[in-house]
C-alpha cells in the first residue's frame, strides 16, 4: 500500500516565454508567445485555450502582505501556428526582460 503524500497536487505546466506576436516590421506587445513543455501539436494546444497564465517575478521591497512576488496573470487566448506556441494576453504587457523567461500555465479554470 503506497503511503499517502502530504503535498498538494501541482495545478500549472511550465512554459517558456518565446517573445510578441509580430510581422516582419511591426511587434504586437500585448499578444505575448507562450510554449508549454509537453504541447508539440495545434490539437495539444486546444487544451490550454482559455486557462490563466502567471508569470513571477521577484522585487526588492515587500508588500503589505510581507510577499517578495509579482505576479502578472494573462489568459491563453489561441494557437500560434502548428508547432503547440500559444498566445496570450497579459494584464499589463510583459516586459522585454521576460522573453526566454519562465511562466506557470494553470490547469484552471476548466472547460470540461
Amino acid at each position: 500500500m503506497a503511503t499517502p503524500s502530504k503535498r498538494s497536487p501541482r495545478l500549472h505546466v511550465d512554459g517558456a516565454v518565446l517573445g510578441f506576436k509580430r510581422g516582419l516590421r511591426n511587434q504586437c506587445n500585448h499578444v505575448s508567445l507562450i510554449k508549454i513543455k509537453g504541447v508539440d501539436a495545434k490539437a495539444d494546444a486546444e487544451f490550454y485555450f482559455g486557462k490563466k497564465v502567471a508569470f513571477i517575478t521577484k522585487a526588492t521591497t515587500a508588500d503589505k502582505y510581507g510577499n517578495k512576488f509579482r505576479v502578472n496573470w494573462g489568459k491563453v487566448c489561441r494557437a500560434h501556428g502548428s508547432n503547440g506556441v500559444v498566445r496570450c494576453r497579459f494584464s499589463r504587457n510583459l516586459p522585454p526582460q521576460a522573453i526566454g523567461g519562465k511562466v506557470r500555465v494553470m490547469l484552471y479554470p476548466s472547460r470540461v
